[in-house]
């Protein structure tokens, strides 16, 4: 198994642990027409743990990374959301804001070529 897996999964498990250290964080940033906001929060951060440890197995390793690349598909209109609006953009520069949205595509493919 290469290396980037391993990091994959330790970005992914990472990620995922913070939902449930910082969760108003993640509220915060969430465009208002999303129900739910705590309870997203806290299923996200679990499908990001679980799926980081997914990718480790080779029986799980599929469904992990497809889960992986809906995750980051569906995370979109949140990236964007701190884009456009100052309150959600957790006070970071427009430049690193751009940077994360730009991120999820190189994500998605990273995650894609292991499928």
């Amino acid at each position: 198994m290469s290396w980037h897996i391993y990091v994959l999964s330790a970005i992914f498990i990472t990620a995922g642990i913070f939902h449930f250290i910082k969760p108003k964080a993640f509220m915060r940033i969430m465009p208002l027409y999303i129900p739910y906001h705590r309870t997203l929060v806290y299923l996200s951060g679990l499908a990001e743990v679980a799926s980081g440890i997914g990718v480790l197995f080779i029986a799980t390793r599929v469904i992990s990374l497809w889960t992986i690349v809906i995750m980051l598909i569906l995370f979109f209109p949140v990236h964007i959301h701190m884009l456009v609006h100052k309150k959600a953009s957790l006070n970071l520069p427009k430049s690193i804001l751009v940077f994360r949205l730009v991120l999820q595509f190189g994500l998605i493919y990273w995650a894609y070529q292991y499928i």
